[in-house]
Parts: C-alpha cells; structure tokens; sequence
C-alpha cells in the first residue's frame, strides 16, 4: 500500500508554539510561516520536500514523529552549532547502520531529532 509512498508532511504537537517556532527558525534556519488553523495558531516550514508543521497543545514525550533530516555533509558542524545554542544532543555523532554518520538532539520539547549523512560525505564543511 505505501511502497511508492512518499513522506510530504510531518506534525508536530508542541507546547509553546512561540518558543518552538523560534527554535525551528532561529536554531535549525527553516523559514517558517505562522497563521491561524481551525485547530488554532500553527507553524508551517519547509525542509526539503516534507512540510512540517507544528501544532500547540499538550505534548507527551513520543506522541509525535522522530523525523530523519538528511545532510549531503557537514555533520560535525551542524553538531557545533546545536551546542552553541545550548540544544540537548542526545546521541553525539556516530556510526548510522548503513556505514554513514547520525546524530540525535532534542527541540524545546523533548522531541527527537535526527540527522544523517551518508557514508563517504566530509564530516566538516
């Protein structure tokens, strides 16, 4: 049923949508639209071909998506720079299972993140 698929969207649910919109543009550099949803005020960004979208309300730790950006290189870098925004880094860079490099953080509600750069690509920019 989903094996010509493809992921256009994600949801987030986020408790503070100022704080987490800021985090989205501000940290991660995505240009984010704000407006009014049936559902309330929502965020909505582009990374890549996938929407997201980040919706206000009561969150809890693994109620939404860990969504997987994928880097054509730099991994490292993108490491240094979460840090020097105080983001949480939950798996430092390592070893993915096909051979490339992954490295896991936290937005401002627990919310995992990940990144992954394919085997072969430069660690530094």
């Amino acid at each position: 049923m989903l094996a010509n698929a493809r992921l256009e969207t994600l949801v987030f649910f986020v408790t503070d949508l100022p704080r987490s919109a800021a985090f989205y543009r501000d940290v991660l550099g995505l240009a984010l639209t704000v407006e009014d949803s049936h559902e309330g005020p929502m965020a909505t960004a582009q990374a890549g071909s996938v929407t997201l979208v980040l919706l206000e309300r009561t969150v809890w730790v693994g109620e939404t998506p860990i969504p997987v950006f994928s880097l054509d290189g730099g991994i490292d870098d993108c490491a240094d720079a979460l840090v020097a925004h105080g983001v949480e880094i939950v798996t430092p860079v390592s070893e993915a299972p096909d051979g490339g490099l992954t490295l896991d953080f936290l937005d401002p509600d627990g919310t995992v993140l990940s990144l992954h750069q394919p085997m072969g690509a430069a660690r530094r920019r």
